[in-house]
């Protein structure tokens, strides 16, 4: 990717408002509303209208589980249904605590895989996503619709969604490795799941219980020679997930819930 090609990838991602609602058909084990939203009409096609009548079957004066986005959950009631939007009203309970410190560097994957990772790595309760250049990458990912056209944020409310919370990840998309590594705050818990030099597992490495953890996972081809020198310079202590390969999306999976329990949350 040539340098004025690399920097347009590049970016911090957000917005998202009532698009990021509209087209996904999600599990929703909370129904999710940006701050926005609230005190305004629900459109009947909006797909959350369409589960809360269809799916749950709420009926006039009925309630379901909602939250704001980043914010508290509590009980939404359907206080009228009309033929072109929902009138609702809201009971919020305390804002959420903060998310356990776990940051995720991922070198940057197809599209279908950055979708399935967007989604559970939120599921899984991460604080930030980071998905980066690499050697062995394919820079034209940074430029996929998944991007651009709002679909990433879908992704991360579905998460959430099925998380029953309310907290959705940082995502920025298109960064080198050299660039996020330079830019990390201090911390001890950082490791970079290799396959190829790493000689002790995930289950092995020393964990902080409250610190910040940096969870580094290679694209789909692997770390090149390059990046494991970048991260171990960036004081990275590269493990493993055991003798088989593993899809990217299934060692975030694995690897994050690892950590997890390692820091005594499962």
């Amino acid at each position: 990717m040539s340098k004025d090609a690399n920097a347009g990838a590049r970016r911090r991602l957000t917005g998202g408002g009532r698009r990021g609602f509209t087209d996904s058909a999600a599990q929703m084990n909370l129904i999710l509303f940006e701050a926005s939203e609230i005190g305004a009409p629900l459109a009947r096609g909006d797909v959350r209208a369409k589960h809360i009548v269809d799916v749950l079957r709420r009926r006039e004066g009925e309630t379901f589980d909602a939250g704001v986005v980043n914010g508290p959950r509590g009980k939404g009631t359907v206080r009228a249904i009309g033929a072109e939007a929902l009138t609702l009203e809201f009971a919020w309970g305390e804002p959420p605590a903060a998310l356990d410190r776990i940051r995720l560097i991922v070198g940057l994957p197809r599209p279908q895989t950055a979708r399935d990772i967007l989604r559970d790595a939120t599921t899984l309760g991460v604080t930030r996503l980071d998905f980066v250049l690499t050697e062995k990458g394919e820079p034209s990912y940074a430029r996929a619709t998944l991007w651009s056209d709002g679909e990433w944020r879908r992704q991360l409310l579905a998460g959430a969604a099925q998380a029953f919370d309310t907290r959705i990840p940082e995502v920025a998309v298109g960064r080198t490795l050299a660039e996020t590594l330079v830019g990390l705050p201090a911390s001890r818990g950082r490791l970079g799941l290799d396959n190829y030099e790493a000689t002790r597992g995930l289950s092995q490495a020393g964990l902080d219980a409250t610190g910040e953890v940096v969870l580094a996972i290679g694209p789909e081809r692997g770390w090149a020679a390059g990046d494991r020198a970048q991260l171990r310079d960036h004081g990275f202590t590269l493990v493993h997930l055991g003798p088989r390969v593993l899809r990217t999306e299934t060692a975030v999976t694995a690897a994050l819930t690892l950590v997890q329990a390692r820091r005594g949350r499962f």
